[in-house]
C-alpha cells in the first residue's frame, strides 16, 4: 500500500477504535449506578468485580482471536471485534438482573479485543517505525476516549430520565458504525501468510517474549495505583474536592494526548529499549513521589512527570514490539501483547486491593514502585551486553 494510502487508513481505524471504546471504557465508572438504580442490587462491592471480568476473559481470548487473524485475515477479525462488541452491549442494554449483566460483560471480553485487532490490522498496512507510530497513535485514541467517555456519559446520565442500563442499547451503535467503516477498509497487504514466514529484516532489539514480559509490568505499575489514587489524595489533602481530584486522576492521560506526538519523533533516536529505562526511571521516581507528597504543587509535579514516564513507556513498547511483527504474526504477536497488558491489569487490581486492605492506601504505590526495580535491573543488563567492547592492541 501506498504512504498516501497508509496515511487515510491509520485516522480510519483510530475512528473505528475510538466510537466502539467509548461505552467500553466510558460506562465502568458507573456500575454502581447500573447495580443500584437497573439492577435493585446493593452489593457494591461487585462494582469493582464487574469492572475486572471483561479484562480477565480478554486476557484468555486474546491470544486464541490472534491466531484466527493470522489465518484467517485481519479485517475480518476486526470487523468480528466490532460485531462481538456490538452483541455484548446490546446484551448489557437489556439485562435485567446481575447474573445477565456479568455474562454480558463476560462476552465483552471474550468478544471484543478491537485494540489488538485494530494493531494487527494496521501491521498490514505499515511496519517498522511506521507501525509503531501507528501504534502510538491508536493509544491516543483509547486515552482520548478513556479521557472524553466518562466525562460524555456522566452528562447523559445526569440528563436522562430512565434505567442507566439503557444506556449501552444506544452505545450498541457504536461498534456497528466502526465495523461499517472497517468493512469499506482495504484488505491489507497480508496475503494469507503462514505465521513464522517473512522475518523482519533487522534483529529485533528484544525477543517478544521479552517485550510481552516489560508490558506486563509496565501495565501493573500504572494500573496499581489508579483504583486508589483518589481516595489517597482526599485522605492526605484535607479539603480537597472529588472534583478536584478527579482531575489529578486524569493529568497523565491528558499529558499523553498533548505529548506523544512531538516525544514520538524524538525518542526514535536511540534505542528503544534505553528509552523503556528512562520512562521507568521517571515513573518510579514519579510513584515514590506520590506516595510521599506533603503539597498539592509536589503532587502536580509527579502526576505530570508519570504522565511522561507513560507516554515514553507506551512509545517504546511500541517500537519494541513493532520491530517483531510482520503482516504473516501480527494476530498472533499483538494478541498476546493485548493480553499481556489485560493480566497486568488483573494482577493490579488484585494485588493492589490486598496491599491497600493491609497496609494503608499509600501501599499501591510503593508495591509498583518495587515492581519496577527488577525491570530496571534487567533492562540495564541488556544495556551492559549490547555496549560494545573497546578493541586492546
Amino acid at each position: 500500500m501506498s504512504a498516501a494510502g497508509s496515511r487515510i487508513v491509520v485516522p480510519a481505524v483510530m475512528a473505528g477504535h475510538f466510537v466502539a471504546s467509548f461505552a467500553a471504557l466510558g460506562m465502568p465508572p458507573f456500575f454502581g449506578l447500573v447495580l443500584e438504580q437497573s439492577l435493585h442490587n446493593d452489593a457494591r462491592f461487585l462494582a469493582g468485580w464487574l469492572y475486572v471480568l471483561p479484562t480477565l476473559l480478554a486476557a484468555l481470548s486474546s491470544p486464541w482471536w490472534g491466531r484466527l487473524a493470522d489465518r484467517y485475515g485481519k479485517k475480518r477479525l476486526l470487523i468480528r471485534a466490532q460485531l462481538g462488541l456490538a452483541a455484548s452491549f446490546v446484551l448489557a442494554g437489556y439485562a435485567t438482573s446481575t447474573w445477565t449483566f456479568a455474562a454480558a460483560l463476560a462476552l465483552q471480553g471474550l468478544l471484543g479485543g478491537t485494540f489488538a485487532a485494530s494493531n494487527a490490522y494496521l501491521a498490514t498496512v505499515a511496519s517498522g517505525p511506521a507501525l509503531a507510530r501507528s501504534l502510538t497513535a491508536m493509544q491516543w485514541s483509547a486515552r482520548a476516549a478513556l479521557v472524553a467517555a466518562p466525562a460524555a456519559l456522566g452528562l447523559v446520565l445526569q440528563a436522562g430520565g430512565g434505567s442507566p442500563i439503557e444506556v449501552y442499547r444506544w452505545m450498541a451503535l457504536l461498534p456497528l458504525a466502526a465495523a461499517g467503516l472497517a468493512a469499506f477498509l482495504p484488505a491489507g497487504g497480508e496475503a494469507h501468510r503462514a505465521p513464522g514466514k517473512a522475518p523482519p529484516a533487522a534483529a529485533p532489539e528484544l525477543s517478544a517474549r521479552g517485550v510481552y514480559l516489560l508490558q506486563f509490568v509496565f501495565v501493573f505499575c500504572t494500573v496499581s495505583t489508579f483504583p486508589y489514587f483518589a481516595p489517597h489524595v482526599q485522605q492526605h489533602f484535607a479539603g480537597l474536592s472529588t472534583a478536584a481530584a478527579g482531575l489529578l486522576f486524569g493529568l497523565p492521560h491528558a499529558v499523553y494526548l498533548v505529548a506523544a506526538w512531538p516525544l514520538t519523533r524524538w525518542s526514535t533516536r536511540g534505542r528503544r529499549s534505553a528509552w523503556l529505562a528512562v520512562s521507568f526511571s521517571a515513573l518510579l521516581v514519579s510513584l515514590l513521589g506520590q506516595a510521599v507528597a506533603d503539597s498539592t504543587p509536589l503532587l502536580i509535579a509527579c502526576r505530570l512527570l508519570m504522565g511522561v514516564a507513560m507516554t515514553l513507556g507506551f512509545i517504546a513498547l511500541h517500537g519494541l514490539i513493532a520491530a517483531t511483527v510482520h503482516a504473516g504474526n501480527a494476530g498472533r504477536s499483538f494478541g498476546w501483547f493485548e493480553s499481556s497488558s489485560k493480566w497486568g491489569g488483573v494482577a493490579a487490581g488484585l494485588a493492589a486491593g490486598v496491599a491497600a486492605q493491609a497496609f494503608g492506601l499509600r501501599s499501591p504505590f510503593l508495591l509498583a514502585a518495587a515492581a519496577l526495580l527488577p525491570a530496571l535491573i534487567g533492562l540495564a543488563a541488556l544495556a551492559l551486553r549490547r555496549r560494545p567492547q573497546p578493541a586492546f592492541s
